[in-house]
């Protein structure tokens, strides 16, 4: 899936640091945890890349903004039938796991579960261990999962494909 035309436009109107601690390299963190945790849950791989880069998308700051994700599901809503193109039944994921991904704690599917899941696999980046308590599927509560992720969060990892496929340079 190309997320390039996704990217430039998010990008266009994002206020905060690329480079932030809800920035480009988190997406493509989220991403990446989320395309590993999908092949084994059976997810909806288009939904969570979606995902990956819009629900931090709509951010105004940095610190407590318990509002972004339903203006991120409200973002993503203006963007469809244009750069997102989706069923209404893996629309319909989209929104809710944008719109839920702050407050709520589990969902009974399984694209959804990915999705948050890719996201607290990334709590490392603010010095927090992800706690399989905090997760929703089995992959993503193994051990060797969280050690994965964490250790990629913790370092500030950026994902090679910020530059290569999305033509961003956080240098």
């Amino acid at each position: 899936m190309n997320l390039k035309p996704l990217l430039q436009t998010i990008l266009s109107g994002y206020s905060l640091p690329l480079d932030g601690l809800h920035g480009v390299a988190h997406w493509a963190r989220v991403l990446e945890n989320g395309l590993r945790v999908g092949r084994e849950t059976g997810a909806d791989l288009e939904v969570v890349a979606l995902f990956a880069v819009l629900h931090d998308s709509q951010r105004i700051n940095e610190g407590t903004d318990p509002d972004h994700g339903p203006r991120a599901a409200e973002f993503a809503k203006s963007l469809r039938g244009g750069l997102i193109e989706l069923s209404d039944h893996a629309f319909q994921l989209l929104y809710r796991a944008c719109e839920g991904h702050t407050y709520e704690l589990d969902h009974s599917d399984v694209t959804i579960q990915t999705c948050w899941d890719a996201d607290r696999l990334d709590l490392g980046r603010v010095g927090i261990m992800p706690h399989p308590s905090r997760l929703c599927t089995d992959y993503a509560k193994l051990p060797k999962t969280i050690r994965w992720a964490d250790g990629r969060a913790s370092f500030g990892v950026v994902p090679e494909l910020v530059l290569v496929e999305w033509d961003i340079d956080l240098s």
